[in-house]
């Protein structure tokens, strides 16, 4: 007997040693030559980026073993475990998140069949387990060795993640180049984050775009973080390095909740829900004509003066992202007077209406600073379709069944009025401060339109007009014929505003809203 179990005790050991073996293999970060030029451009393996942007030892890892199954092109000659991802589940500050990285050692990145089934298998494994999902892309688009196989398999991860929208909070930090479909399935999260020195997107290969071959641009001038920054709104944030990148979706995260049946949590800090802004009387001018910071009148309000800006650098004329009010995440969508006066164009009623619908996702309260007189007007405007795309703007106001507050620093004039989060699309708390202008347009506009004739048949036209001006101003020039109509729940003192934002949202935690049963509503795309 004892023979026996000496002779059953090999093959346990054999195993084992096997087992180890697998894993060094899998876990082998691509051919050395590949690692070399990974080296060369400061980049970091898959692995490594997995491990720093989780908290330590708590890496779950899936399907290191996984190999692709193509046989064309030599393939079977080079079957890597992982087919060029890694992907699980781990923590960030004590979260349970599920992940996938990427890895550009292994055929530079490219999805083939088993890599995007792989990738799809976590994406559904964070639906089901109602995770939020952050996937880490540096690859070069479809694998062409493996043809049509590989566009099924990444069809199928793309169904996946437009169930997930909506359900659960989702990253995209591009930390290489990401071309074709695979930029799509980047596209399609909540969150874009591109890293500054190596992240670029591109619908097509760079090696297919016309201005790459004949050398008229190059990628960075045309798919590089700046670009999607500015230019086309891609990217949310632009991070200085990898670890920024990490630290930068750490902080987001910090304000969702893990899907989109939970509440954020409440992160109370030093600063007291009642502290007066005093600061708030001088950095708004009397003077309706002159500029200022929205984002400076943002930052007294909220706590700590901490407010997360996102596509800082797209749309400016609007401006959005996340702070806190006394520990309650809040979305903040703001004109912004220091460019173009804070008109609403095509380009910022997107942004603010993707971010609006992103909070009501996510049961994030939306808190909105209106100092806007009115949409841009102009040929480029109206034929590049502000009709369409502002009326995105009031929709997801309208939509939206989270709290919303709205705070009126100064002039709130026509359709742009009506467009940020006006009392009559459901908006839950709005204020004004004394200043406040709630008008179908400026009294200088107003009056060269209601009194045309008059003007054109005085005297001394200046003086008439000047007059005519401050008649409007006293009628419909101050906060009070609104707040007369039910339209403003208060006219408050600017220093204020904090402690009755906070006593106003307290309350409106508990809203609940019933929506009449549809497919869902027919925004105007």
């Amino acid at each position: 007997m004892y023979r026996l179990s000496q002779e059953h005790a090999m093959p346990e050991a054999s195993r084992s040693d096997d087992l180890d073996a697998m894993r060094q293999l899998a876990h082998s970060p691509g051919d050395s030559s590949s690692l070399r030029e990974l080296r060369a451009e400061g980049k970091k393996t898959a692995r490594e980026r997995i491990s720093n942007l989780l908290d330590k030892g708590s890496f779950v890892e899936v399907d290191s073993f996984v190999q692709h199954r193509a046989g064309d092109h030599n393939m079977h000659l080079h079957r890597p475990m992982g087919d060029g991802v890694v992907a699980g589940h781990g923590m960030i500050d004590g979260r349970r998140v599920v992940c996938f990285a990427q890895d550009y050692a292994v055929f530079s990145g490219t999805m083939g069949e088993m890599h995007a089934r792989k990738v799809a298998k976590v994406a559904e494994f964070a639906e089901k387990s109602q995770l939020p999902l952050i996937g880490i892309w540096d690859g070069d688009g479809q694998r062409v060795e493996e043809g049509v196989t590989s566009l099924g398999a990444t069809g199928e991860l793309l169904d996946i993640l437009v169930a997930c929208s909506g359900r659960i909070p989702m990253f995209s930090l591009v930390l290489g180049t990401v071309s074709g479909v695979s930029a799509l399935a980047a596209g399609l999260s909540d969150f874009v984050i591109l890293g500054s020195e190596h992240g670029r997107m591109f619908m097509r290969s760079p090696y297919m775009i016309p201005e790459i071959i004949d050398g008229s641009v190059d990628e960075d001038s045309l798919g590089g973080a700046e670009q999607h920054a500015s230019r086309s709104g891609v990217a949310c944030m632009i991070a200085d390095d990898e670890q920024d990148a990490f630290d930068i979706t750490a902080e987001i995260l910090s304000f969702l909740p893990d899907h989109t049946l939970a509440e954020p949590l409440v992160t109370r800090g030093p600063d007291p829900g009642d502290r007066s802004c005093e600061g708030l009387e001088d950095l708004v001018p009397k003077d309706p004509n002159r500029p200022y910071d929205m984002r400076d009148v943002i930052k007294e309000i909220v706590d700590e003066r901490r407010f997360v800006e996102l596509s800082e650098y797209y749309a400016e004329n609007v401006v959005i992202g996340f702070a806190r009010l006394d520990g309650h995440s809040v979305g903040i969508v703001g004109n912004q007077p220091s460019v173009l006066a804070g008109c609403l164009d095509i380009d910022a009623s997107v942004k603010a209406a993707r971010f609006i619908r992103t909070c009501d996702c996510y049961n994030i309260p939306i808190v909105t600073f209106v100092d806007v007189p009115g949409f841009l007007p102009g040929t480029v405007q109206e034929w590049g379709g502000i009709i369409r795309h502002g009326a995105k703007l009031l929709y997801s106001y309208a939509e939206a069944t989270v709290p919303k507050l709205a705070v009126v620093t100064r002039k709130a004039y026509g359709g742009a009025y009506l467009a940020m989060s006006c009392k009559h699309l459901g908006s839950d708390y709005n204020v004004s401060w004394p200043g406040g202008e709630l008008a179908v347009m400026g009294a200088d506009g107003a009056v060269n339109i209601i009194h045309r004739k008059e003007l054109s048949e005085a005297d001394d036209v200046d003086k008439v007009r000047k007059g005519l001006i401050g008649e409007y101003k006293s009628k419909f020039g101050d906060p009070y014929v609104a707040a007369k109509h039910g339209w403003l729940d208060d006219v408050i003192e600017p220093s204020e505003t904090r402690k009755l934002l906070v006593r106003a949202i307290k309350p409106l935690l508990n809203k609940r809203e019933w929506v009449p049963p549809k497919k869902h509503g027919n925004i105007p795309l």
